[in-house]
């Protein structure tokens, strides 16, 4: 595992992963995802991890995917986990995009949201875009009352996140506000979207997320299993997976046509345009 981007700990019957780029804001290259992979395939593996924990080191939990930064990978190739499509670094154009992000984007947290084991998303700061994603494929969410969120990327032109969750987590008409306005909501907001399950005070949020992950690790881990399976598969019923499926290619659609008709597929945006706009 690449421990200077994720770390592991384990607590007794809790384990807790901790994405490790302060400096960024812990922005999400495919370092860190492949990464927190690892980290999740050690958790399930070991019998004696009833619960896993999702935190991020420093004032922020995410700001969302690496657009940015010089630990941006998105040319090279690591051993595909999620084996959903080829090797981007291979193909051109759409094809590259669309294989990357089949993998590291919508397949990863696939399969991280179908773990065995309850995940606590432990939130503070920042979780923005693809930091939305991380916390969403977790059960249980506890933030911070300084908590905030946003997912801006409309304003490329691209309508939403590859792991397309928002009518689902947030409520449908929630959902387009958020997409439509690009705007931050607060912790507050969001615990009553029903996103987030508790807010605590910053200083107690470590506390009080492992305290929760506690009482879940005294319950059987069969019977927690089979209850999270169970709730996942009710969402399915409602339409979250297909309707992720179509979301995705409407994102591709978007990307393609910022491609033709504008300087790149993110639509001339970068990491300060978007944060600036969000903060409107």
């Amino acid at each position: 595992m690449t421990e200077d981007v994720v770390r592991y700990e384990r607590r007794g019957a809790v384990a807790v992963v901790t994405m490790n780029r302060p400096e960024y804001r812990n922005a999400q290259n495919s370092a860190m995802t492949y990464a927190l992979d690892d980290a999740f395939i050690r958790a399930v593996d070991d019998a004696g991890v009833k619960v896993i924990v999702l935190a991020g080191e420093g004032k922020h939990f995410s700001a969302g995917h690496d657009i940015g930064t010089p630990g941006r990978d998105v040319d090279q190739s690591f051993d595909r986990r999620a084996v959903v499509w080829w090797d981007h670094t291979t193909r051109e154009g759409g094809d590259q995009r669309f294989a990357r992000e089949s993998e590291v984007y919508l397949g990863m947290c696939r399969r991280w949201r179908e773990i065995p084991k309850p995940m606590i998303a432990s939130v503070q700061g920042a979780c923005i875009a693809g930091g939305l994603m991380l916390a969403w494929v977790c059960d249980l969410i506890v933030a911070s009352d300084d908590a905030f969120f946003a997912d801006p990327v409309v304003r490329m032109g691209i309508p939403g996140v590859e792991y397309f969750a928002h009518p689902w987590v947030l409520g449908p008409r929630a959902a387009k506000e958020v997409l439509f306005t690009g705007e931050r909501f607060s912790v507050q907001r969001a615990q009553e979207w029903g996103m987030v399950n508790r807010v605590v005070p910053r200083a107690e949020l470590e506390a009080r997320t492992f305290e929760l992950a506690e009482t879940i690790a005294r319950m059987p881990q069969f019977g927690l299993a089979l209850a999270k399976k169970a709730v996942n598969q009710a969402e399915d019923l409602m339409g979250l997976r297909s309707g992720m499926d179509s979301v995705f290619g409407l994102h591709h659609f978007a990307h393609a046509h910022n491609a033709e008709t504008s300087t790149d597929s993110l639509g001339g945006q970068d990491a300060r345009s978007m944060r600036d706009g969000a903060q409107r």
